[in-house]
């Protein structure tokens, strides 16, 4: 089975949840050379995925067995789903090329993790929601709050047997991912229009040649008289 990549930006919760979209950061300043970046706690995004991992540690550890080769993994793919958006985000201030590839590695570690939660169903053949099941609107409803954390779950996690959290865990990463799809969508918009770091430092570069030497029409760069001034006050000679 395919595991992760390096442990490691933004999004919004999901359509469904009627918030407005921050897909990403709040668009960049053009003219800053290292725009802000790195907030990953005002993501969307990175809440659901650590609701995510929290309730996946708890499941695997209270309901597979001991030394199940399937805890360290779905439980790996879960940090790993949280880290990257953070990694991600971090990374964003100097390689928005880094942004999105850890951003994709996590969008890819919670598609895995969720395969984990139908591969628990189906072999114990436990029905999956329908996606406008009464159960899963509930979920639904959970997810419109923000922020999102663990204890809007808790209760569930701690109550309702393996079927049902396996199956609240699915609507979350389903939530999760629909964000993270989106973040991308924004970040690889940005990138088209900003470029990276590069671009954007060859950008300043010439903005500050061009005020330098805007400067005065009259003399050169280092300040001295152009041939053909007159200083200030001097007399013309006489012939």
């Amino acid at each position: 089975m395919k595991r992760h990549g390096k442990d490691g930006k933004n999004g919004s919760n999901e359509k469904a949840s009627s918030h407005a979209s921050h897909s990403s950061h709040p668009s960049n300043d053009p003219e800053r050379l290292l725009p802000p970046r790195g907030d990953y706690q005002t993501l969307h995004s990175f809440h659901k995925a650590e609701v995510v991992y929290d309730l996946t540690f708890r499941f695997c550890h209270k309901f597979l067995a001991k030394g199940d080769r399937t805890v360290d993994q779905m439980i790996q793919a879960a940090r790993s789903g949280k880290k990257n958006l953070l990694e991600g985000s971090k990374a964003g201030t100097t390689s928005k090329e880094t942004e999105i590839k850890l951003t994709s590695v996590a969008r890819s570690s919670l598609e895995e993790l969720l395969d984990d939660y139908l591969d628990y169903l189906r072999v114990r053949e436990h029905p999956e929601w329908d996606k406008n099941s009464k159960e899963a609107l509930y979920v639904r409803q959970f997810g419109r709050k923000v922020p999102q954390s663990y204890e809007l779950y808790r209760e569930f996690v701690e109550t309702r047997p393996p079927e049902v959290i396996a199956n609240i865990a699915i609507c979350l990463i389903h939530q999760a991912n629909y964000l993270i799809d989106q973040q991308l969508r924004r970040l690889e918009k940005d990138f088209l229009r900003e470029g990276g770091l590069r671009e954007r430092m060859t950008r300043a570069r010439l903005q500050h040649r061009n005020r330098g030497d805007g400067n005065d029409g009259r003399h050169g760069t280092n300040g001295r008289n152009a041939p053909g001034d007159r200083k200030p006050g001097a007399q013309r000679s006489q012939a």
